[in-house]
């Protein structure tokens, strides 16, 4: 028996490859395996090749793995892809339909089955899928009607003769195997799971759940790859707590839209890629000017222009750090788990009110679309934060003046009113103005309130500002990642280590402003420092040198092909390094 396994299935977009994975992931889930998946798709409606690789343990994984044990085949173009991830002894399960093929003398064993018939002799080719997964489960011995529960979840709208049909048609996938093709090794039996019930879910998911959770109940956004996914799980679910979505009609009006909100005291946001955050800059000044609290997610995908929009990249770093014209106060927070993008979600909504800044959370395409298992979450870990936030009734103002909307104060957090509150009028304007907001060109306002405003971010509490796994005292290498490179980097560890390596790891979540003084002497203690990014410039490597120093430690580990890290490039680019 084995205690892992990787598993992909392929084909042309629009024929069920999403679906296929969905119903054999879910269903592995709920039996308490932990899974990891990622797919690979198109940026089109149908055609072309789409993969979905999903990585099944009995231990938590959070990495695409090197190899791959299964291949699920559609078509030729699927194993011609695929082929070279398979391991020696590896199998492929192809439809045989389009008389498939592998290379000669290869140490992989073909088993060619009658998807298609077999679902169409059931009364629908699209059940094709269905006999797929039987044909999985016969090699991983999994009981077939283990899928019932998902299968049911997955059609049982459609009625309970499509229930049963797929059900059949999974069954007949598991038979068909083993009877006529005689397929009996145990050389891939699954160790059993614990059975626990967790969470299955995208990185967006847990980014909507924790929107919610954080009190929004409102989300202005203009469809994006890979960021859709937020919008369309709140506008199944947030009408439920009265809340609402706008689509807007771009990123601009949904920027603006979000601060309007905002200021208005709703907690709002919007969420974006790259092409979008570009869109969104100069709304994000006026965030910053009117020092209303604005929260942004950009889900990275490769760049520039519409680049590649359903890849993988991480090439938005300095963007959001330095993309704004002028200077404002501004934080940027890049989760690296699922649990994470659910809880630093909570926080940038509360540290947007609190400092009154605009929040940017950053999350990457591997992140954001990856579906894994997450441990339950911990609704009590939840706080809401509204910072100065005025409630009160407030006092009279001298002379029927105006409120100090922009009063200057020893932190540079001014008192905040919503709009309507008696006593409390003040202007809100973009240019540059006194404490009540009144429009001022002098020069000493200018420096005061530029100096206000800047105050902000000087002691800004942030939980946990750089996941640390330290290993050792003086380590010969100190990997260093961001957002979803950490699972990948903690098992390269794993492996260097068993190498006689000496390797810490640095997973820097608070981005901007930078947590200097946590990475000072993690990178002091190590002989090397490697950053492993997706882009092709080392943007996360310069902030460390800009912020940090010792740029003679400090080397580059980069991808930038549109596909994420696996574990043995990080393990073996390591070792070339040093």
């Amino acid at each position: 028996m084995i205690n892992q396994l990787s598993w992909k299935v392929g084909g042309q977009q629009g024929e069920g490859i999403e679906s296929t994975g969905e119903v054999f992931s879910i269903a592995l889930n709920r039996l308490g395996y932990y899974l990891y998946g990622y797919r690979h798709f198109s940026s089109r409606i149908k055609g072309g090749h789409t993969n979905n690789k999903i990585r099944v343990s009995t231990t938590q994984v959070r990495s695409i793995s090197d190899d791959l044990d299964i291949l699920v085949a559609f078509d030729q173009e699927t194993i011609d892809v695929n082929f070279q991830e398979l391991r020696a002894g590896g199998i492929v399960l192809a439809d045989a339909k389009f008389n498939p093929t592998i290379p000669e003398g290869a140490d992989v064993t073909l088993y060619s089955v009658p998807f298609t018939e077999i679902a169409t002799e059931l009364g629908t080719s699209l059940m094709k899928n269905m006999v797929a997964i039987g044909a999985t489960s016969a090699i991983l011995d999994l009981d077939p009607r283990g899928y019932h529960e998902v299968v049911n979840d997955t059609y049982g709208r459609k009625g309970e003769k499509i229930v049963e049909k797929n059900m059949q048609a999974i069954e007949k996938g598991a038979d068909y195997l083993k009877n006529e093709l005689g397929y009996n090794s145990q050389d891939m039996f699954l160790e059993k799971a614990d059975g626990k019930k967790r969470m299955f879910m995208i990185g967006n998911d847990a980014i909507a759940l924790g929107a919610i959770a954080g009190g929004s109940r409102f989300m202005a956004a203009y469809p994006i790859t890979p960021a859709s996914e937020i919008m369309e799980y709140l506008i199944k679910k947030l009408p439920k707590f009265g809340g609402a979505v706008i689509q807007t009609e771009d990123e601009i009006a949904a920027c603006t839209m979000a601060i309007g909100a905002n200021y208005a005291g709703a907690r709002t946001f919007t969420a974006s890629a790259g092409p979008g955050l570009s869109l969104m800059m100069e709304a994000i000044g006026l965030s910053g000017m009117t020092e209303q609290p604005l929260v942004i997610v950009d889900t990275q995908r490769g760049g520039p222009s519409t680049g590649l929009p359903t890849k993988q990249e991480q090439s938005d770093l300095m963007a959001m750090i330095y993309g704004t014209h002028g200077e404002i106060p501004k934080v940027v927070m890049a989760p690296s788990t699922v649990q994470e993008a659910f809880y630093d979600t909570i926080e940038a909504f509360n540290i947007a009110e609190e400092y009154q800044v605009p929040v940017i959370l950053l999350t990457d395409l591997q992140l954001s679309l990856g579906k894994q298992t997450v441990e339950p979450l911990d609704y009590s870990q939840i706080e809401i934060r509204r910072g100065k936030l005025q409630t009160e009734e407030l006092p009279e103002i001298e002379n029927k003046g105006y409120f100090k909307r922009y009063e200057v104060t020893e932190d540079g957090i001014s008192p905040r009113v919503i709009p309507g509150m008696k006593n409390g009028i003040h202007h809100v304007t973009g240019v540059e103005h006194d404490e009540t907001g009144k429009p001022s060109e002098a020069a000493g306002n200018r420096k005061e309130q530029m100096d206000k405003r800047l105050r902000k971010l000087a002691n800004i509490q942030f939980n946990n500002p750089v996941h640390k796994n330290i290993q050792h005292e003086n380590p010969d290498i100190l990997l260093v990642g961001y957002i979803s490179t950490r699972g990948t980097i903690e098992e390269a560890m794993t492996r260097l280590e068993a190498d006689g390596i000496k390797v810490n790891h640095a997973q820097i979540r608070l981005i901007h402003p930078f947590p200097t003084e946590e990475m000072l002497p993690l990178i002091e203690s190590a002989k090397k420092v490697i950053v492993v990014e997706n882009n092709a410039t080392g943007q996360l490597a310069s902030l460390l040198k800009m912020n940090v120093g010792y740029a003679n430690k400090i080397s580059s580990l980069l991808k930038y092909d549109g596909n994420p890290f696996l574990p043995h490039e990080i393990h073996t680019r390591s070792k070339e390094l040093i």
